[in-house]
């Protein structure tokens, strides 16, 4: 089966949204239409998501939940019990995807290990599907080996027009893996950039959409954040905005290598 034919295009991100934000930033995103939400243990909003999943008014089995196993629990003992515990804060009996979040090569704990439990986690019928995030060529290779490509659903990358990732993302491709770019707005600094905003001058479309646009039409997922209706509405309409080929290879050529995410004793070597 390839598992990557099931992951969502388009979803939110909650990464740095806290309390009372993250319960209106998503309870927002599924009124206007998005139906894939995208969490994690270390952003601190899980019982906030769960909230705003339940208040919403749409049925649990739309909805595409993504959460993210953090470094503390990547032992055998610990991972299934901490999605268990993601779980009950956010309202729900399983999630769709969940996630190594941080490769962690310090951690101690060998991949094969923390891949298993979370394989045992799938079994058990805690999540869907499973993937891994930050993830390099040479630990996709690891994380392959132990549990097979066709088990692994998404490589979730640091990917924008300014770091492309095309290394890791065509060996992914290879293997059958799906991969989601988040901060695919590079922080806000790709909408600057004349030539996203030359191509969004030409469309009637925003630098954002242009981003977005870009990245699923390379046959990625996005997970854009946003605490405003105005850009979750907007960013929502990137799925029905289409580049031209000479767009696409205007945005190739910004490819810079400008990684913004890297924390010490978490990253692995990049390629």
């Amino acid at each position: 089966m390839n598992t990557s034919a099931t992951i969502p295009r388009f979803g939110l991100g909650t990464f740095r949204l806290k309390g009372q934000a993250a319960v209106d930033s998503v309870s927002t995103g599924l009124a206007l239409g998005y139906r894939a939400i995208d969490t994690a243990q270390i952003y601190g909003n899980e019982a906030e998501v769960g909230q705003a999943i339940a208040d919403s008014g749409v049925a649990r089995g739309e909805i595409f939940l993504t959460t993210k196993i953090w470094t503390e629990h990547y032992a055998a003992g610990k991972l299934i019990p901490s999605l268990k515990d993601s779980l009950h804060k956010l309202r729900t009996e399983r999630v769709e995807l969940t996630l190594i979040h941080w490769p962690a090569p310090g951690s101690g704990i060998p991949l094969a290990e923390t891949l298993g439990a979370l394989a045992e986690a799938q079994a058990q019928g805690l999540t869907g599907l499973i993937g891994v995030s930050n993830f390099n060529i040479a630990l996709m290779q690891e994380a392959i080996a132990s549990v097979g490509a066709e088990r692994i659903a998404t490589n979730q990358i640091e990917l924008h027009p300014y770091l492309q990732n095309r290394q890791v993302a065509g060996f992914a491709r290879g293997q059958g893996i799906a991969i989601t770019s988040y901060m695919t707005l590079g922080y806000g600094k790709v909408l600057g950039d004349p030539v996203i905003q030359a191509i969004a001058a030409a469309h009637g479309a925003t630098p954002a959409q242009v981003a977005l646009a870009w990245a699923m039409q390379l046959g990625h997922a996005v997970i854009p954040s946003s605490t405003r209706r105005e850009n979750l509405q907007s960013n929502l309409a990137a799925t029905g905005l289409r580049l031209s080929q000479s767009d696409m290879e205007a945005i190739a050529k910004l490819e810079r290598g400008d990684r913004l995410v890297s924390p010490p004793g978490l990253a692995p070597a990049w390629d």
